[in-house]
């Protein structure tokens, strides 16, 4: 792939959202872990979802895709309410990766997209037996999209490959594939370059931008600061559960808040000093995981 810059954008002001979250809570037993959140995506654009490990992020992510029914709030999605059901959510047009890679470990690549696929097909189940013309026909078209998203995220020469043989990196590209297979208009990436090395992570950049650049909008969840502030358009910062800041990558990177959040205060770090840049070296280097924690 070829190096790919992104320019941030401002949110448009003159076209509704695309997901709109409003007052979002999520409570087990007496824990807050989403509390009140409000979030809005636009069209083609690509926000990130960051926090200290135990923030919410990923709860709230299952809040966005129907795992979890929120306990208060409503989630909106091209105008219409989310319906807290994961199958339905993904029929609407949101799809998702998870922290966790959670391939078919034994189906090939091809069999792995083709199967998220099948959700836009329509043959039902005497048709799918019998094999007849119209099951016939879409299993050719899936077979041939499938192909065509494989090639779209490098891996070309994957198809026939189970997926539990594929490398760390390939295998988080085909979990992007699958994901597109369902003809999603929002692509929710949780930790896309977890364990990563910075060659796979600039891949794993490129990537998303190219997405994007299919006119889908993106939000991603991601430790590695400096893969965030260069990637997004805008960026969400939650801390226990609540939004803290909410604006440009540099808005948000030089927000004394967010550098309390991540490295704390002390006599010679005050809010408000110039260590915005060191964020990025602070948090990548964690490698922090939060599922357990928001969970």
């Amino acid at each position: 792939m070829t190096q790919t810059e992104n320019v941030p954008v401002a949110a448009p002001t003159d076209q509704p959202p695309l997901l709109s979250a409003r007052h979002v809570t999520m409570r087990f037993g007496g824990l807050v872990a989403v509390d009140n959140v409000d979030f809005d995506v636009y069209p083609g654009e690509i926000m990130g979802l960051i926090g200290p490990n135990g923030a919410g992020k990923t709860t709230f992510f299952n809040c966005l895709t129907g795992l979890y029914r929120p306990t208060s709030g409503r989630v909106m999605f091209n105008g219409a309410t989310l319906p807290p059901k994961p199958g339905k959510v993904v029929r609407a047009g949101v799809a998702r990766t998870f922290q966790n890679i959670r391939l078919f470990a034994n189906m090939t690549a091809l069999e792995n997209v083709m199967v998220a696929r099948y959700c836009r097909t329509s043959s039902g189940p005497l048709t799918s037996i019998l094999r007849g013309p119209k099951f016939r026909r879409e299993e050719r078209q899936t077979r041939a999209r499938a192909e065509e998203l494989l090639d779209f995220v490098g891996l070309p020469e994957a198809a026939d490959s189970l997926a539990r043989n594929l490398p760390y990196g390939d295998q988080r590209r085909l979990e992007i594939a699958r994901a597109l297979a369902t003809d999603p208009k929002l692509l929710l990436l949780d930790e896309p370059t977890a364990g990563m090395n910075p060659q796979e992570t600039r891949q794993a950049e490129e990537l998303i931008l190219k997405i994007r650049d299919q006119g889908l909008a993106v939000i991603t969840i991601e430790h590695d600061m400096r893969f965030i502030f260069n990637l997004c358009d805008r960026v969400l910062c939650l801390v226990q559960g609540r939004s803290l800041a909410l604006g440009t990558p540099d808005e948000v990177q030089s927000d004394p808040r967010v550098i309390e959040a991540y490295i704390g205060t002390g006599p010679e770090t005050e809010p408000g000093s110039d260590v915005g840049s060191d964020v990025g070296s602070d948090v990548g280097s964690t490698g922090g995981r939060e599922e357990d924690a928001d969970a």
